[in-house]
């Protein structure tokens, strides 16, 4: 009997090591820290409840790493970065394009906040509103869209006028 009481004790005292071994961990903003003098003199906050598992990071990179001696560092060359440009003209004129033809479509289907009934629509009339909602929504970020793509033109350089354009 004497033999089981200490069976008994020794698992007690094994399940409560676990327990002991976990330091208290500390959130400052987005960074974890488990040394209570950082913790305090940033103004950190104690974690409290549930398991952490804190991962030692890495340091982030350097933001200007400054280039070895065999890196390829050399610009591009005058004409290819201005057929690159061109490229991303036309296609962002072509994206532009295809979000007016979105916008028109969106607006005639939107019919100033009116669109027709569809379907069940005319039983349900919540149905009806997200579905406005919903046109509206679209409408704005179309909108949003071609606001975007004329800035990102407007940045471009100016078209070259070569004969062959």
């Amino acid at each position: 009997m004497k033999q089981l009481w200490m069976l008994v004790a020794l698992a007690a005292g094994v399940a409560a090591l676990p327990s002991q071994a976990q330091a208290e961990i500390y959130r400052c903003g987005n960074e974890y820290t488990n040394t209570k003098p950082d913790a305090r003199a940033k103004g950190c906050k104690l974690v409290e409840g549930g398991n952490i598992t804190v991962v030692q990071g890495t340091p982030a990179p350097k933001a200007n790493p400054t280039p070895s001696a065999g890196s390829n560092t050399s610009k591009v060359e005058s004409s290819q970065q201005k057929a690159r440009d061109s490229d991303r003209r036309l296609i962002l004129q072509d994206e532009l394009k295809k979000a007016l033809a979105r916008q028109e479509e969106l607006k005639k289907e939107y019919n100033n906040g009116e669109p027709d009934k569809q379907g069940g629509e005319a039983r349900n009339y919540q149905k009806y509103l997200d579905r406005v909602a919903e046109l509206k929504a679209s409408l704005a970020r179309t909108e949003s869209d071609i606001a975007g793509l004329r800035r990102e033109i407007d940045r471009l350089p100016p078209a070259s006028s070569s004969p062959s354009q």
